[in-house]
């Protein structure tokens, strides 16, 4: 009977997709964090009367006559729309307002990119992330300054005693990707690029298509706690009727093998 592996096929998305939910809903306090949507794909067809074959009489089936084999799961697809941008004060929190990410150096000299802005000094006076990825362009915050400037346009400027203008000392660049949702998720909040994204563009804030800074604030994530609530119910819901189904076609089948009684 078709329908038992049908369902179970069915069983197996709905458990993926409570997966994806899951980690969203794991994520909602995430900076940068940009959430996951499952997509599915139904599976091949028996083919019982093609579309169109004709018939004894000489005629044509309108129809035909098809059956399914159940669903698997497709993709995850990254949703890279803008979270709330929240003000926190601290002196090196940074957003992205509109489309980029940050560009940031691993141990083994490879790149990788992050929405989150959450950076702070390491001891050589580099911008860094949490885990200590230095900012690309190298950005070297000096030892006396008295307070730190970011414009929109990725400009830094320090001020330091006794001089009443603010000395520039570099300039924060963002990447952006003709798709984002290609790129190889790292955790930890990066991103590597993939044939599928494309080639990184990387240019100054404000310009071709880029976002603009935002100093001391931060991205929050984009996930939307009613919105996964919804699906996580939809998802119980789905994965309940393919047990039942399952359950219909083994009382069925008990019931058959009944029939010699």
């Amino acid at each position: 009977m078709r329908a038992l592996y049908t369902s179970a096929t069915g069983m197996t998305a709905q458990q993926f997709a409570l997966d994806v939910i899951a980690n969203n809903l794991a994520n909602v306090n995430t900076h940068g964090y940009k959430r996951s949507v499952a997509h599915f794909q139904d599976l091949l067809y028996q083919n019982l009367r093609a579309p169109g074959a004709g018939t004894s009489s000489g005629g044509q089936v309108p129809t035909g006559s098809q059956v399914g084999l159940g669903v698997a799961a497709g993709s995850t697809n990254h949703i890279f729309t803008q979270g709330t941008l929240q003000n926190t004060g601290s002196e090196y929190d940074l957003a992205i307002k509109g489309d980029g990410f940050f560009r940031v150096l691993l141990p083994d000299g490879t790149t990788a990119y992050t929405r989150d802005g959450a950076f702070s000094l390491d001891s050589q006076g580099r911008l860094v992330t949490s885990d200590g990825y230095a900012v690309q362009p190298e950005i070297i915050i000096p030892s006396d300054k008295t307070s730190v400037a970011i414009s929109p346009d990725g400009k830094v400027m320090v001020g330091r005693q006794g001089q009443t203008n603010l000395e520039e000392i570099g300039q924060i660049q963002l990447t952006r990707f003709i798709n984002p949702s290609g790129l190889l998720n790292l955790g930890s909040n990066l991103y590597q690029p993939t044939p599928a994204s494309g080639d990184p563009v990387d240019d100054s804030p404000g310009l071709n298509g880029l976002g603009t800074i935002l100093h001391k604030t931060l991205e929050m994530p984009n996930v939307e706690m009613v919105e996964e609530m919804i699906r996580l119910i939809t998802t119980q819901r789905a994965y309940e009727i393919n047990s039942k189904s399952i359950q219909t076609a083994d009382e069925m089948l008990q019931q058959a093998t009944q029939l010699k009684r």
